[in-house]
């Protein structure tokens, strides 16, 4: 009970008398550009995504890379016991 090729046809006929070959040639330009936003966008999302990781990682290493001194006095020396 599947749409035949006929009735695609048919239903395909009456939209394009209905609307007319100019506007269903808009709505596909429109629908068209709406695509291309949406990829650029989501492509640079990403790419801001990795700059944001990025920078994560490199914040990490450098706190790794300064270290910390600690400051004191021996007062014992306990040997290592196994």
């Amino acid at each position: 009970m599947g749409l035949s090729i006929g009735h695609l046809l048919l239903v395909l006929g009456i939209v394009v008398l209905l609307f007319g070959t100019s506007k269903l040639r808009n709505i596909g330009g429109d629908l068209g550009s709406a695509i291309s936003n949406f990829k650029k966008s989501m492509r640079e999302g990403d790419a801001e995504a990795t700059k944001d990781q990025e920078k994560k990682e490199q914040d990490k290493l450098s706190d790794k890379s300064q270290g910390r001194v600690i400051e004191g006095e021996v007062t014992e020396k306990k040997e290592n016991v196994k």
